[in-house]
């Protein structure tokens, strides 16, 4: 998890509830929007992490193996 996926997702959700409360459709759009790319973003890097991680076991029992 990255510290900027986190600010990205907390600016969306502002920006979603700005919009709201302002009754500004695009605005919010754009917020629910932002937040979603920065969830998404969070996402892959999680698990991109895990495959990482799976490879590295894989790797390290072919070893043991020798």
């Amino acid at each position: 998890m990255s510290l900027e996926n986190k600010l990205d997702q907390a600016t969306g959700a502002i920006k979603e509830g700005f919009g709201k409360v302002t009754g500004d459709s695009k605005t919010e759009a754009e917020g629910t929007v932002e937040k979603t790319v920065a969830k998404a973003k969070e996402v892959v890097e999680e698990a991109k992490g895990a495959v990482e991680g799976a490879v590295e076991g894989l790797k390290n029992s072919f070893k043991k193996e020798d």
